[in-house]
């Protein structure tokens, strides 16, 4: 008796201190569980409608369930999956399910005793708990941990109550991974019956479901050895009569069926034996699954990066059940802008093994009008979007954001920076070439030849730290002590985030953070979500921000191609374009950011694992014509609108390049600087042409100013002072002297040409001299 009562006290302790467990593993890890009602999306994918601004329909939205790292959107009903299939995948991975509530503990316990023995977590799991493990708690999917188990039992035991058995096998089957296919994973049976039997799941025989299911466990294996995983058929076949699933009858027929996986020469036996099993052509099965795709329309991969970015925006904030349950919604997409965008992306001629980001946005809110984030083919693009996703270093595109902060300190496009090495510091960039004049350069021409020098002497002056507060402000992020390496494109950004941030330049210096969707509403028209009225934050006074629009529109249009101009490639006709290029270190990555008065955008080309481009890849020369497409199309049919001139601008004209002011600085000396924070009068004058008039102060209207190239069978020049008027150290100038050059050399062993402006080309007849955007030193 006291061995009962002592017996039954250890008991008691034994069930407390499980209870106690039970509530400490729900305290740590069952809390923050997703909501099992995310899983009603299964029976509404493709209902959701989505719209562009004018109304026009664009496509559907389909849920992403994720598996193995592959999301698949051809969802099937059950009623569209071979009975045969569902019958031999219950069997084989599940034979309880109809039986537990979603956790089936004989196995589970079957699962620990194996992890006890061979350290292995893995086993046990039910067509339920996979159901949870590959779509609410994808995030843990890889991780073999008890924590994962705790919280698929807890979600499967949900799951089971919420949902009846038919509908957690159809999500399982939609779920499922099914092998490497080549370019695209097998997930879902939809894309299993097509990649290995060319056929629809509904048309499975009784022989090819339970080929399917015996290779559900390691399918890339399996498929390769046919021969060596025959006997699992025969097996399933067994058990699926025991089961009371099939008869012994269609057992025996479905095992003497001749069944062919794609790829596999096999030549059989009456009785279902093998005489012979070749694996003649693995690819058959992307190729039978490009047929599938191929059979669904041309338009099936259209618009995808937009949609994607919808999906992405909108999650969070109504909800899966809410974003897939069917309704309408009403995006800024241009239509217009996307076609153009895709088919830009199409035409696309890259260095092989590149790739490429477009986004496209409206300055005037801030919509995104377009994008695309891969190299299009015409076949299923991958589902990473570099317009967005991607971060990669911007090269030289950042320096009109510094020249224009710049001029909102108080500078003018006509002071001048030395183009020299910098002194006493361990940094040492160089320009694209490795040369420098040791000269004093404006900053209209510095930023017109993309030159690191100066721009890095630009960073000194105005301070790195103003520098990254100015792009926290343009919704960038720069990197962590990135010291003066900032100032020439050490900043990484994706597409849409340059392309909003150059729109400050054509809307008076508002920055509007990017939206896609403007609108939601179900399916009884009920309005779900209203985008609030975009929010400008202003980062440039008005006048500032023209002053670097007229930068940017004199990279593009002050040098010709053979002048040296980075740019020309980005100019459309009849149309105001200003952009500046970007190229980085080994020719990683190559960029192009402009504006329109009512597009702007950003073009990046690169490779997806990251790694150089060949030499004679150009920044002017690949992402510029991209974006010049992309563009031109967008604006193809509208009206042609002009940058709207605010008040307080005027014109002088430089060396004979039109240069906008500040009216208050219009007559003020150049300034001359190094980088120090002293400074100096300039040693030019600017002069302009006697029969040529001032140019009258505009009202705040949409104009088209002066353009910024020299007058006619005038060469432009940029503003250089002659070698002999450097001045002496004592004015504020910090320059070497002839006899103490920063390289080394004598002022007589200096090559100095004719106009010592215009940095010698090494290679003047090649490609190589295709004019090409500076590489920022890796720090």
């Amino acid at each position: 008796m006291r061995f009962l009562v002592g017996l039954s006290r250890v008991v008691a302790v034994l069930l407390l201190l499980a209870a106690a467990g039970v509530v400490a593993l729900w305290w740590n890890w069952g809390r923050d569980l997703p909501s099992v009602s995310d899983l009603d999306v299964l029976e509404v994918s493709g209902q959701t409608r989505v719209y562009d601004r004018q109304n026009v329909l664009i496509g559907t939205l389909t849920p992403s369930l994720r598996s193995s790292g592959s999301t698949n959107r051809n969802l099937l009903k059950l009623g569209q999956i071979s009975p045969w299939l569902q019958k031999a995948v219950v069997t084989s991975e599940d034979r309880r399910f109809y039986e537990h509530h979603g956790v089936d503990y004989i196995g589970i316990a079957r699962g620990l005793l194996k992890g006890l023995l061979q350290n292995d977590l893995e086993g046990g799991s039910s067509i339920t708990q996979q159901v949870v493990k590959n779509t609410l708690l994808s995030d843990l999917q890889s991780a073999r941990t008890a924590e994962r188990k705790f919280k698929e039992a807890v979600l499967a035991y949900q799951l089971d109550r919420n949902y009846d058995k038919d509908r957690i096998l159809n999500a399982y089957l939609n779920i499922v991974y099914w092998g490497d296919g080549g370019r695209d994973d097998v997930v879902g049976a939809g894309t299993a019956a097509q990649a290995y039997f060319g056929k629809s799941a509904g048309n499975l025989n009784l022989a090819e479901s339970v080929y399917l299911a015996t290779i559900i466990p390691a399918p890339n294996r399996r498929y390769k050895e046919f021969a060596a995983f025959r006997p699992l058929m025969k097996d399933l076949l067994s058990r699926m009569v025991e089961d009371g699933r099939v008869t012994q009858a269609e057992a025996d027929a479905a095992w003497k069926t001749p069944i062919y996986p794609a790829g596999w020469r096999i030549g059989w036996n009456a009785d279902g034996t093998l005489r012979s099993a070749v694996l003649e052509n693995p690819d058959r099965l992307q190729s039978n699954m490009n047929a599938l795709e191929a059979a669904q329309g041309t338009n099936r991969f259209a618009y995808q990066y937009y949609l994607q970015a919808v999906e992405k925006e909108l999650l969070p904030i109504i909800g899966r059940s809410a974003l897939y349950g069917g309704g309408k919604i009403i995006t800024g997409m241009s239509l217009a802008a996307q076609q153009s965008a895709e088919q830009a992306s199409l035409n696309a001629q890259l260095p092989d093994g590149a790739t490429l980001g477009i986004a496209l946005v409206s300055p005037q809110n801030g919509e995104v009008l377009a994008l695309v984030g891969q190299k299009l083919t015409g076949a299923r693009p991958s589902d990473w979007d570099n317009a967005i996703q991607a971060r990669r270093q911007v090269g030289s595109s950042i320096k009109p954001l510094l020249y224009t902060l710049a001029l909102e300190a108080g500078w003018k496009q006509s002071d001048t920076v030395l183009d020299s090495p910098l002194l006493n510091t361990s940094y040492q960039p160089q320009n694209y070439d490795g040369r420098w004049t040791g000269r004093y350069v404006t900053m209209r021409y510095s930023l017109d030849h993309s030159l690191n020098l100066p721009t890095v002497r630009i960073g000194q002056e105005v301070g790195v730290q103003n520098f990254e507060a100015k792009l926290r402000q343009l919704g960038l992020t720069p990197p962590p002590d990135a010291g003066l390496s900032l100032s020439i494109g050490t900043l990484e950004a994706s597409p849409l985030q340059m392309a909003s941030a150059y729109a400050t330049f054509a809307n008076g210096g508002l920055y509007y953070a990017p939206s896609l969707v403007r609108s939601v509403s179900d399916a009884r028209d009920k309005g779900l979500y209203t985008r609030p009225a975009p929010v400008a934050k202003r980062v440039w006074d008005a006048q500032t921000a023209w002053l670097g629009l007229d930068m940017l529109r004199g990279v593009v249009g002050d040098l010709a191609a053979s002048d040296g101009g980075l740019a020309t490639r980005a100019k459309i006709d009849n149309r105001q374009v200003g952009g500046k290029t970007g190229t980085t270190n080994d020719i990683n990555d190559l960029w192009f950011a402009g504006v329109t008065p009512t597009v702007a955008g950003a073009v990046w080309v690169g490779k997806q694992a990251g790694g150089a481009l060949p030499a004679w890849a150009y920044s002017g020369e690949i992402p510029t014509p991209i974006w010049q497409q992309a563009v031109a199309g967008a604006l193809a049919g509208q009206p042609t609108q002009g940058f709207v001139q605010p008040n307080g601008i005027t014109y002088r004209v430089v060396r004979q390049v039109n240069m906008a002011f500040r009216t208050a600085q219009a007559d003020d000396e150049p300034t001359a600087r190094d980088g120090s924070g002293n400074s100096g009068s300039s040693f030019f004058r600017r002069t302009r042409p006697a029969a040529q008039p001032e140019p009258t102060q505009p009202a705040p209207q949409t104009v088209t100013p002066p353009e910024q190239v020299p007058a006619p069978d005038v060469q432009p020049a940029p503003d250089v002072q002659d070698i002999s008027a450097v001045p002496d150290p004592s004015a504020g100038v910090d320059v070497a002297p002839p006899e103490a050059l920063p390289d080394g050399s004598s002022a007589d062993s200096i090559d100095i040409p004719a106009q010592p402006e215009a940095l010698p080309d090494p290679t003047p007849n090649g490609p190589e001299a295709l004019p090409a955007d500076e590489i920022p030193p890796v720090n």
